[in-house]
């Protein structure tokens, strides 16, 4: 089986392109140097030369701050529906406002709080309005070895400050890179087979925490590789500004993914442990 895969060069993408795909599958690593996903005929020219039994749209813009527009969430859907392919595509769970009190449900009404949100959400109508065969996958608070994530942020400050002052009124699920290559594996798998439930799914690590609980993880595993464990101050979201209003609840409900795929959310902490060793050493 080969698999198309877009945004090769990002943090999820990586791992992915790293994880242990049984023989029978040939991966094809596209980043954005190989092909502009902004670009439709780009975009249809790499399907037509590499002919693909499936496509994984992984492209993303992690800096939230700053991304705008996605683009070629549309393209890469009317390519896949042109040539009969299905595509898994990733998404976040920026497509909610986050007031609900409980996890999301796949089902939940979206209602982005702004531009990336909005982005992300005209993907998913994109994807959902061209090709048939498709897979949605929401992800959220995505941490690895690779890339821009809070696990790297917090480390590096670490380095630089005696306290750190971190926003505690904000939840969702911190989730490992690999673990969610590890999903798209499963999932690739059931395509294979032909035995695929088409639509939209959630996927985190087990287990809601603050993005304050999340710092203290990071250090309560890196301390003793640190020169000095940083204090972590809780803080509220009214006291770190940001230019992208971030859901208060980020938490996503995955028990679909587990009754259509056998997926079972992972315990992040346990994921985080391996993170930390590869980025500061054991």
């Amino acid at each position: 089986m080969k698999i198309l895969v877009f945004g090769a060069g990002g943090q999820i993408g990586r791992e992915v392109c790293r994880a242990a795909w049984p023989p029978r599958y040939a991966i094809l690593p596209l980043d954005r140097n190989a092909v502009d996903i902004a670009n439709s005929a780009a975009v249809s020219a790499v399907l037509d030369r590499e002919t693909p039994d499936l496509a994984i749209n992984l492209a993303a813009y992690t800096a939230v701050d700053r991304a705008e527009s996605e683009p070629g969430a549309a393209h890469i859907a009317a390519a896949c529906d042109e040539r009969a392919r299905p595509l898994i595509h990733l998404s976040t769970d920026y497509v909610f406002d986050g007031r609900k009190t409980g996890p999301y449900r796949e089902e939940d009404a979206v209602g982005p709080l702004g531009v990336y949100g909005r982005s992300k959400e005209a993907g998913e109508r994109a994807v959902r309005a061209a090709v048939a065969r498709h897979v949605i996958l929401r992800t959220a608070w995505v941490f690895g070895e690779y890339g821009a994530n809070f696990v790297k942020t917090m480390l590096r400050l670490a380095a630089e400050r005696p306290v750190l002052r971190v926003v505690a009124d904000q939840r969702g699920c911190p989730t490992a890179a690999a673990d969610i290559a590890a999903a798209l594996m499963v999932i690739a798998e059931h395509i294979e087979r032909g035995e695929a439930k088409w639509g939209t799914y959630h996927f985190v690590g087990a287990d809601a925490t603050s993005w304050h609980g999340f710092a203290e993880a990071i250090f309560d595993l890196a301390a003793p590789q640190l020169a000095a464990r940083p204090q972590v101050e809780p803080i509220t979201t009214d006291q770190y500004p940001t230019l992208v209003r971030r859901p208060m609840n980020s938490v996503l409900d995955c028990q679909k993914i587990k009754g259509a795929f056998g997926i079972s959310p992972p315990p992040w902490r346990t994921a985080l442990a391996k993170v930390i060793r590869e980025l500061v050493g054991s």
